[in-house]
């Protein structure tokens, strides 16, 4: 959430930025203002008011003693008038604050200078790639053929049970899911990231805290019983550790890593670009978040995508970057690099990961704040990323090394699986 002072001091700026996005704020940008003026104006006449009952109080007190009873009778009855004056007055101060508030969810993150302009992936930029693409002999297969052919993911089992999306690995499969999810913790606690286990539901205030509430509303699944989410991403829970903290200066940066299972409805989504594990229900991910200080967060920024490579690199699977433009980028990002490894057999790039500085967008609605050497609360900035997404990882491992004879394992998940083909 953008803080209202800053939407208010730099009303061209935040228009500027935002039509990076696609989006014309002028309108709500403008309400942000005249509704923050109305909270401003209102609040003052109510701290008037109050201070003048405070004060009448005061002088009623001392005609009493002075056994001026009829002079403090009617400075009770001015008061009495002025509660009222107060009560009215600070009901419209809740309900203009309240207006404000939610104006404020509706408002997505300004990119940073560096994200370019545009409405869709076709206008990202490729920052980077690397590994050469291989060349599979005739007849390689993709993913979900090959699921099948060796029996390691079965997808129709997991409609019977409980629709499309919801893949059941099965034997050598789960083996190698286990083992990628291994090797990415283990590869972040190595990195300085503090492994957690965290609840695969939250509450509202969560889905608020992050920014995945109202913007995403539709996309989570929502346990209606107990007004509670399922998690989209290991981020929600993690990030909302710090909600309501202040942080000291001298405990930044906070590094977090969390596997767990990711929720997602993905409404609307359907089409060939769907198939296997393209695009799941319920998906494994682990995830690295950070708390940072202002002044370093777009360091830490380049050190997370710096991670994820090595990652990459290690499973030596082709891959290639790219700046998000304004309109591709999430709603709560200032900056985001997508990571996409490419797949042979189906012959398109396959978005494996996001790393997103978000500044204080995420601070703010969190109240999240650290403590600086000169004793003043200040908003952090908070980081997030994939690191990795599985299923696409997985598909790509399952394509890019196949080989007539079965699907070679990486080498340094071998240590984890127990076997070096699956066939």
């Amino acid at each position: 959430m953008l803080q209202t002072v800053f939407i208010r001091e730099n009303r061209e700026k935040v228009i500027e930025a935002l039509g990076k996005r696609g989006l014309d704020a002028t309108e709500m940008v403008d309400e942000v203002i005249a509704l923050d003026e109305k909270r401003r104006s209102t609040q003052v006449e109510l701290d008037t008011v109050l201070s003048e009952s405070n004060k009448l109080s005061k002088d009623i007190g001392g005609l009493m003693k002075a056994g001026e009873k009829e002079k403090a009778m009617l400075l009770k009855e001015k008061t009495g008038q002025l509660k009222e004056q107060s009560k009215d007055l600070g009901d419209e101060l809740n309900r203009v604050s309240e207006e404000l508030q939610q104006l404020l969810y509706k408002i997505p993150n300004i990119p940073a200078d560096i994200v370019p302009a545009g409405k869709t992936a076709d206008d990202n930029e490729e920052v980077y790639s690397e590994g050469d693409i291989p060349a599979l002999f005739e007849g390689a297969l993709p993913h979900w053929e090959l699921a099948k052919k060796y029996d390691i993911i079965d997808f129709e089992l997991g409609t019977k049970i409980a629709g499309a999306g919801f893949p059941v690995y099965k034997g050598k499969g789960a083996r190698l899911q286990r083992a990628l999810i291994t090797y990415f913790l283990d590869k972040n606690t190595e990195a300085g990231y503090k492994e957690y286990q965290v609840p695969h539901l939250v509450n509202e205030a969560s889905g608020y805290g992050t920014g995945q509430l109202p913007d995403k509303e539709g996309q989570m699944y929502h346990v209606g019983m107990d007004d509670m989410y399922l998690i989209p991403t290991a981020e929600v829970p993690v990030t909302n550790f710090f909600r309501d903290v202040i942080v000291q200066e001298n405990e930044l940066p906070v590094l977090c890593t969390a596997y767990t299972p990711c929720f997602r409805r993905e409404a609307g989504s359907y089409g060939a670009h769907v198939r296997g594990l393209n695009r799941l229900h319920q998906f494994d991910k682990v995830e690295i978040v950070r708390v940072e200080h202002p002044d370093n967060s777009y360091a830490a920024l380049d050190g997370m995508v710096e991670h994820v490579k090595m990652l990459l690199q290690e499973l030596k699977l082709p891959y290639r970057i790219l700046r998000l433009c304004g309109g591709d980028m999430g709603f709560t990002a200032a900056l985001t690099y997508d990571f996409e490894v490419f797949s042979t057999a189906q012959d398109r790039w396959l978005e494996i990961s996001s790393v997103s500085n978000f500044e204080t967008f995420q601070a703010n609605r969190l109240k999240l704040r650290f403590r600086d050497k000169d004793g003043k609360n200040q908003l952090a900035h908070t980081l997030n990323g994939s690191s990795l997404a599985l299923p696409r990882v997985l598909a790509g491992i399952l394509e890019n090394y196949q080989t007539p004879e079965g699907i070679v394992v990486p080498e340094v998940l071998r240590p984890y699986t127990g076997f070096d083909i699956i066939n």
